[in-house]
């Protein structure tokens, strides 16, 4: 379970203004930051943000914030609420207590002006979200009319019912913000099964289904459609996941090694539901894509393990892609109309890509280093949404 922290900006404090600007907004290059730090943790901060620049804050080292702050994990949520809006959603990266990094960080606008902000926290996916205040009070049982000050964590109480009923605060907020519905996670599956299993106990594998003589592409399409997914993710900035089963493979066929090593860091989906999944794009503590490659076997196979993913986490926000070919289209759709995924919406989640579109998007990047989003692969793939 994520902690959630909250820091509130009173409106018009010029300073804190300058300095969210200054170090939030625009970011901070990593090397005017990793000459202050350790080399363990300046390690720990290449890892998780590689070259790029960092967004960072920092609350004033008092009594009261300490022990707030020595909470703090890497994966933890922190919101910046300016007034009656939050302004950004973050995760906790990483935490220093470094009142030279401080001063470099933010000077003062004024003689008068507070200089100690050394209780600092790296903050990887930042989203500036402008959504208002009482949207997530109403989510965490506080009264509407609560007055946010300084620099406050959440009950675990609070946290514990969240979590029980809500899969993921991101991903509410952001519906939130866009005027869509979010849902509660169910406590039963399709069956009446309870969802809760026992713990650490890893998800079936699916065998493979045969769909018979029409069946004509080999079993290595599965393989080089991996590779091929997980090297276009890697060109689009992100880290790459594939099941550990098949990422020898992987490297034996195409000297690709470049997957993640941890699925779990960060993450507050359940990670066995995620893991099995064909490839992930994933940033330091977000899923961007997951991609369900069918070829030799049925085409529900990939829609059973969205299906359960939708279950355990009903707010999911980055597109479910099933990676088939052309002719398998069809079949596509008339699995999706079958009751089971029709209850979950799943054909509001999944979209279609083929083959096809994959193999084009990599010969169009080989060789290229930058242009390529999430939303490319969006554009190239298929609602299939039949709006009742």
């Amino acid at each position: 379970m994520r902690n959630i922290f909250l820091l509130y900006i009173p409106p018009g404090n010029a300073q804190a203004t300058v300095n969210y600007e200054n170090t939030v907004r625009r970011r901070v290059e990593p090397e005017r930051i990793l000459r202050y730090l350790s080399p363990a943790l300046g390690a720990k901060l290449r890892a998780i943000f590689g070259g790029r620049r960092i967004t960072v804050w920092g609350s004033k080292d008092s009594s009261a914030n300490r022990a707030k702050f020595e909470g703090m994990g890497p994966g933890d949520e922190i919101l910046v609420v300016e007034g009656p809006i939050i302004k950004l959603l973050g995760k906790i990266a990483a935490t220093t207590v470094n009142p030279d990094l401080s001063r470099e960080l933010w000077p003062p606008i004024r003689s008068a002006d507070q200089t100690d902000w050394s209780l600092i926290y790296f903050i990887a996916n930042p989203q500036e979200i402008d959504l208002p205040f009482p949207e997530f009070c109403r989510l965490m049982g506080y009264s509407e009319e609560y007055q946010l000050r300084g620099f406050t964590s959440v009950s675990q109480e609070r946290l514990e019912t969240f979590y029980r009923r809500y899969d993921d605060l991101y991903s509410i907020l952001m519906l939130a913000k866009r005027g869509q519905p979010f849902y509660e996670i169910p406590q039963k599956d399709v069956l009446g099964n309870d969802l809760e299993g026992e713990p650490g106990v890893p998800e079936p594998a699916l065998e493979s289904l045969p769909e018979g003589p029409g069946m004509d592409r080999p079993v290595s399409d599965h393989l080089r459609m991996q590779w091929t997914l997980a090297n276009l993710g890697r060109k689009a900035g992100n880290r790459v996941w594939v099941p550990a089963s098949d990422q020898g493979r992987i490297r034996a066929e195409y000297q690709f090694d470049e997957f993640e090593t941890d699925f779990a860091a960060g993450l507050d989906t359940q990670t066995k539901y995620v893991e099995n999944i064909d490839v992930v794009w994933k940033e330091e503590y977000r899923i961007d894509a997951a991609f369900e490659i069918e070829n030799s076997t049925a085409i529900y196979s990939g829609l059973l393990r969205f299906a359960d993913l939708t279950l355990v986490a009903p707010n999911t926000l980055y597109p479910l892609f099933i990676v088939a070919p052309r002719e398998k289209r069809n079949r596509l759709v008339e699995q999706l109309r079958r009751p089971t995924f029709q209850k979950l919406r799943l054909d509001r989640k999944v979209r279609y890509l083929p083959y096809e579109a994959v193999e084009e998007i990599g010969r169009f990047f080989e060789g290229k280093e930058r242009g390529l989003t999430v939303d490319v692969i969006v554009d190239r793939s298929e609602e299939i949404h039949f709006h009742y």
